[in-house]
């Protein structure tokens, strides 16, 4: 077999068809073969890339599920190769690294990452931070605006129209709650469909890495509450313990860029919160 190879013959012949594909760019024979043995045996088709190149290459072949991209590459490195993955698709990216250098930690992370993992790692660690940012993509919100009581069916229809008229004066926070549009959570010309989710800014519709959008999603749910990053890596990123917080900090950065700068604000100490409209 040749490692180098785009799309290699690596998939089990009985591997599900539901399991995500995972793109491996790794320059590191060994590391990138291991690694890849790793996962098949965790039931998940894998390709490989030797260089950044290979790697777009590969990309643009299989379009695959999930990439797990390595810093140090040839050719085109890790964070170019992220950057011009983000021009054209939200493809849930897991960085590696032999370095724990913050420049380098940021770098990958400030080019549209999802999460990163230092190397050595255990495959049983690594899988299960595949899975999480897997989840991630799958997992609808489960913060939504709960659906208005039903009339009565003895309502005559004068109680009706009022019962209708109450419900549509409804408040959710800063968002008005309309009946025909109740998965829409409004924000001083920001507009955030959690059925679509879609996310909208002034009627420009901004796109949005599911990583990101699930941040803004926590914050749309609770406008004004200062949310600690603690809190944050456990609802987003599924992190039960001390993960690394710049995470959350260039997520957030990330975020502001998107969607206006003074929509989330920093208090200092403690987390972010979602501004609430004058």
């Amino acid at each position: 077999m040749n490692p180098a190879a785009p799309v290699p013959a690596s998939v089990p012949a009985t591997a599900p068809a539901a399991q995500p594909h995972i793109l491996i760019v790794e320059d590191d024979e060994v590391i990138r073969e291991a690694t890849r043995m790793a996962l098949e045996r965790y039931g998940f088709p894998v390709s490989t890339a030797a260089d950044g190149l290979e790697g777009l290459e590969a990309f643009h072949a299989v379009r695959p599920d999930l990439m797990l991209l390595d810093v140090m590459l040839p050719l085109l490195d890790g964070v170019g190769l992220c950057r011009r993955i983000r021009e054209e698709s939200q493809l849930p990216i897991l960085m590696m690294s032999a370095r724990t250098d913050p420049v380098d930690v940021v770098s990958g992370l400030e080019a549209g990452a999802d999460d990163y993992v230092v190397k050595p790692f255990e495959s049983a660690v690594l899988v299960a931070r595949i899975r999480t940012v897997l989840r991630r993509v799958r997992v609808a919100p489960a913060t939504e605006t709960p659906a208005p009581a039903p009339t009565a069916p003895t309502a005559s229809p004068g109680q009706a129209r009022a019962e209708q008229a109450r419900a549509e004066q409804t408040q959710a926070g800063p968002a008005r709650t309309e009946p025909a549009a109740r998965h829409l959570r409004s924000f001083d010309g920001m507009e955030v469909d959690t059925e679509s989710m879609e996310v909208r800014v002034h009627g420009r519709l901004v796109p949005l890495t599911p990583t990101e959008l699930r941040l803004l999603l926590e914050f749309t749910a609770a406008p004004g509450i200062v949310l600690e990053r603690s809190a944050l890596l456990e609802r987003v990123w599924d992190y039960d313990w001390g993960a690394d917080t710049r995470v959350v900090d260039v997520h957030v950065q990330r975020l502001r860029a998107k969607i206006g700068s003074g929509r989330i604000e920093t208090v200092r100490g403690f987390g972010y919160k979602l501004r609430r409209p004058a």
